[in-house]
């Protein structure tokens, strides 16, 4: 802890043409991914059954799922839900067989290896619901990543504000890319981590241009690479601390938080560490490659004002 609170002296900008071909390298991976795999959407955007049951003992969800393989339904998603005792069942819909009568056949397959277990909901998810949620989805990301836009623009100067935008389409890109590569179940939770990605990346962000800004404000001498530099060295502590404590809990979440929220945890694990990357490096370098000055970000003088000061 003692060395995160020393001030560094790292030439973070010195390696941005390395930091730009690793991000080029992602970016490039995650959207030839999306492009040939796609996602693996759950139910919540395909549509499907959902089947909550209760156990009065410890629920065996080895057995489980090994008896619905056998019966037929060997994609059936089965987890943990809040205790042991309760299982959530999510199975993707079938053409040839109409939602209830699903139902039915899992339940009878579950009763049969389970006993005495209760039935607690079934809730069905058409797919028209299903492409609805994809497309309010997409747009809840596109509105707040125009917000942003705006908002840093009036902050702070509009070559900050792409930078920042062009750091967070990289953050979600690079997140959403992920789970395509690996073929993780992409869901509401999955969708809601990403959204919360691009809170946090931009909170750093904002830190670092803030002291960037300052820093063009007070420092008398040195190259815009300079005053980068300093600014990002200034905040490493503070990013560091940030992104650590936040990184345990969220590890903590992924290995003892059950598979409700196994994905969630993932997104935001992957989110929390690109986000840190890009609010150094991608963020920085954009608005290095706009030339952004000292004059783009010192005060406006008003008219009159130097003469008014003057005794």
């Amino acid at each position: 802890m003692e060395i995160l609170k020393r001030q560094t002296n790292f030439d973070f900008m010195g390696q941005r043409k390395l930091a730009m071909i690793f991000s080029g390298v992602l970016l490039l991976v995650s959207v030839v991914s999306l492009g040939v795999r796609g996602l693996n959407y759950g139910i919540d955007f395909t549509g499907g059954v959902l089947i909550e049951v209760g156990y009065p003992d410890t629920a065996d969800l080895v057995q489980i799922r090994t008896d619905l393989a056998s019966a037929g339904f060997p994609g059936a998603t089965v987890q943990y839900f809040g205790t042991t005792h309760d299982v959530l069942v999510r199975l993707a819909p079938r053409e040839e067989v109409s939602k209830a009568e699903l139902s039915s056949e899992v339940l009878r397959v579950l009763r049969k290896s389970g006993g005495d277990m209760q039935l607690r909901r079934v809730e069905f998810v058409g797919p028209q619901v299903g492409e609805e949620l994809r497309e309010q989805g997409g747009l809840a990301m596109l509105i707040a990543l125009g917000a942003i836009l705006i908002y840093v623009s009036l902050r702070f100067q509009w070559k900050f504000s792409l930078g920042a935008v062009a750091a967070l389409f990289h953050d979600v890109i690079v997140t959403i890319g992920f789970f395509s590569v690996l073929g993780l179940e992409f869901n509401l939770t999955v969708l809601a981590a990403v959204l919360a990605v691009i809170g946090y990346s931009l909170n750093d962000t904002i830190v670092v241009f803030d002291r960037v800004r300052e820093n063009f404000r007070t420092m008398r001498k040195g190259t815009a690479v300079e005053i980068f530099n300093r600014s990002l060295n200034q905040t490493l502590s503070r990013t560091l601390m940030t992104s650590l404590t936040t990184l345990l809990v969220l590890v903590t979440l992924f290995f003892l938080g059950g598979e409700l929220i196994h994905e969630f945890s993932t997104a935001l694990i992957v989110g929390v560490v690109i986000g840190t990357y890009s609010s150094i490096y991608v963020a920085s370098t954009s608005a290095l490659a706009l030339g952004v000055m000292k004059a783009d970000l010192m005060p406006v003088q008003k008219e009159g004002a130097e003469a008014d000061a003057r005794p």
